[in-house]
């Protein structure tokens, strides 16, 4: 078993990976032409979003909207950079709300937080350092 996809569902999912695409300069993998489904080109797990009439689709008891519910969901995509402090001011003038600023970690890791305006949690972090 490994981890293959990550699907966030969304209100518009072309406007969604333009976000991810000029914020975070993750380019476009693939969008359907119904334009309900997209992809990004993240490397070996696929970070995908879908339109919310999909998910109506696939989960008949409905879903929560994280674009309108007023906190955030309880998850998060981590986006690793070795410029946290750049990446997150570049994605506040683009429409994301911070949710909390770079700070460093005890365990040497720069971390922050922000809201897109999908509804997405992003974590921007510096790499890992092995110790």
């Amino acid at each position: 078993m490994k981890l293959g996809y990550t699907i966030i569902y969304v209100p518009d999912v072309s406007a969604s990976l333009d976000f991810f695409h000029r914020t975070f300069g993750i380019s476009r993998r693939f969008l359907h032409e119904s334009g309900t489904y997209g992809e990004l080109d993240t490397g070996q797990t696929t970070l995908a979003f879908a339109a919310h009439e999909l998910g109506e689709l696939n989960f008949p008891g409905g879903h929560i909207e994280a674009h309108s519910s007023i906190k955030p969901l309880g998850f998060e995509i981590a986006l690793v950079t070795e410029d946290v402090e750049r990446a997150h001011r570049n994605a506040l003038s683009a429409g994301a709300v911070e949710m909390a600023a770079p700070v460093a970690k005890p365990w040497g890791q720069v971390v922050s937080y922000l809201r897109c305006p999908d509804g997405t949690m992003v974590e921007l972090c510096t790499p890992m350092v092995p110790g």
